[in-house]
């Protein structure tokens, strides 16, 4: 099943591509994207610390990540301590003609990577055996505390508030 979701979402993504591009320029070569595999992005999933992380899984073809992303832009401006990595799963091929031009237009200046490992079943069993593989995906947590989303959040404060609610526990 979570194969089929990815397949599916990989057989659309040609229209969303399609529409998230279609106006973009060019951006400067200094904005580094960094391509990982699942091992090597793993311990970013994890912190020793008290501090609040928002990792969350993304793509550019996936229209409920898009409306999503400035919610959490918006969040990590206004609460500077707060860490955030937004994990692409778009293709690495596309990181200069499509995804740096789509980060620029949207304004996002956070921390981009991109996830590129084959094995979709086998890396998100290990994030949550419970994620179906559908986007967006977001993980929040700290040392202690640790909660996971698939879906998307509908504004500030309903990040805030399961934010919060890591902290709290």
């Amino acid at each position: 099943m979570k194969a089929y979701l990815l397949i599916t979402c990989f057989f659309i993504s040609p229209f969303f591509y399609a529409q998230a591009t279609e106006t973009q320029k060019s951006s400067t070569a200094t904005d580094a994207i960094a391509v990982y595999d699942f091992k090597s992005l793993e311990p970013l999933l994890y912190t020793e610390t008290d501090k609040v992380y928002i990792v969350n899984f993304w793509a550019m073809w996936c229209a409920p990540c898009v409306k999503e992303l400035p919610i959490i832009a918006e969040y990590k401006k206004n609460n500077p301590t707060v860490e955030l990595l937004l994990v692409s799963l778009d293709f690495p091929e596309n990181i200069e003609k499509s995804l740096k031009p789509f980060l620029k237009k949207k304004g996002i200046t956070a921390k981009v990577v991109i996830l590129d490992d084959p094995d979709a079943n086998g890396w998100i069993d290990k994030i949550n055996p419970n994620w179906s593989g559908s986007l967006p995906f977001t993980i929040l947590f700290n040392s202690k505390n640790r909660s996971y989303h698939e879906r998307a959040f509908v504004d500030s404060k309903d990040l805030e508030n399961e934010i919060n609610k890591i902290i709290n526990q």
